[in-house]
């Protein structure tokens, strides 16, 4: 268990959070994506400064509006290469771009493919342990949670297609061709020496994020998730689990037939969507057995009235609230979000999780 010594308001309150230890209130919070950052700008920034309690620290400034340096090489315009070699294409920058080159498409690339070297070479450049290690010790000396991670979005799963490509991952569980195997290998023991160099470094938690379902399905069905994703899941996170390290689970999509065997290799916030899931299901299946980290429904947020918006979001607290704790709200809204709508939600936030000022 991460101590609370040492620890600032906001860090112990999730932790509370985490660990169903009655939160003095509802961790929530507001994503903004660079393209909405760069389509709003200074008016986007005004409502940041107008909820400092979901936004805390922020100063006018803070954000260049033009973002001559992103967060993600993948939010760039044009084509770009991975260490593993997959080809990607970004048509909007400042969103995420989409795999269109696969390297092992065809099986006869497989004897001669070579792996990336887990300690030295990151997505899109080499790795800096340094500069990791620098980063956990910051965040200690801040009193925030030191978190560790160190994997590209779709570690495991979504790698896994972004090598073979989606089509053919998919007939290579249903047929169960035995090279799949072998690459499923390969991107394990990159992930699990990633893994293990970063718990060398002192984390207190650790953080993944892999889209393991569709918008109403698990892809290949729970029974082929169990056979050919969850051992890899299970090996992957056996160091964390041994050293009581939280895992933080972000996936996007159908998963709620397997939330049990999530939190059974070691999950203990999940991160999943609301929509796709349906709250029935997630009060069912994952309610008291896990911390939730909720993303709400950024499907609806383009297009509902404000009424509309306050009462989703009213819904899914009202559904999974316990006063023991285990939920988080989050909020992610892209361009296609008006401002009034992106109002709305820091507002309707603010009334029903009750963040603290600042300070």
């Amino acid at each position: 268990m991460i101590s609370y010594i040492g620890k600032n308001r906001r860090a112990v309150n999730y932790l509370k959070t985490l660990y169903f230890d009655r939160p003095e209130w509802t961790p929530c919070t507001v994503g903004l994506m660079p393209a909405t950052w760069m389509k709003y700008r200074q008016r986007l920034e005004e409502i940041v400064l107008a909820h400092p309690r979901i936004f805390p620290g922020y100063r006018r400034g803070d954000v260049d509006f033009d973002f001559p340096t992103l967060p993600n090489p993948l939010y760039e315009l044009g084509n770009f290469v991975d260490c593993w070699g997959t080809v990607w294409e970004n048509i909007e920058r400042g969103l995420d771009s989409h795999p269109l080159g696969f390297p092992l498409a065809d099986w006869s690339a497989l004897e001669g493919y070579v792996p990336p070297d887990p300690l030295k070479e990151d997505s899109f450049g080499p790795r800096d342990w340094d500069q990791v290690r620098c980063s956990l010790e910051e965040a200690r000396g801040r009193g925030d949670i030191a978190v560790g991670g160190g994997l590209q979005h779709g570690f495991m799963y979504m790698r896994l297609f972004y090598l073979r490509r989606f089509e053919n991952l998919m007939l290579d569980m249903a047929t169960d061709d035995p090279r799949l195997q072998t690459v499923i290998r390969m991107v394990e023991n990159y992930n699990s020496a990633v893994i293990r160099k970063t718990l060398e470094l002192g984390p207190e938690m650790m953080s993944f994020g892999d889209d393991l379902g569709l918008q109403r399905i698990l892809p290949m069905g729970p029974a082929l998730w169990r056979r050919y994703i969850k051992p890899s899941y299970a090996r992957m996170f056996a160091a964390c689990r041994a050293d009581d390290i939280p895992i933080r689970l972000h996936t996007d999509g159908h998963v709620v037939e397997i939330i049990p065997d999530l939190i059974e290799v070691g999950v203990r916030l999940l991160n999943p969507q609301i929509r796709a899931n349906g709250l029935d299901g997630l009060v069912k299946m994952a309610k008291s057995k896990v911390a939730l980290h909720q993303d709400l429904d950024r499907q609806l947020f383009p297009f509902a009235t404000p009424s509309e918006i306050e009462d989703h979001i009213g819904e899914v607290f009202e559904a999974l609230y316990l006063p023991e704790g285990g939920l988080m709200l989050h909020a992610e809204c892209e361009p296609d979000v008006s401002l009034e709508n992106i109002e709305v939600i820091c507002r309707t936030l603010e009334k029903i999780c009750q963040p603290p000022l600042p300070g």
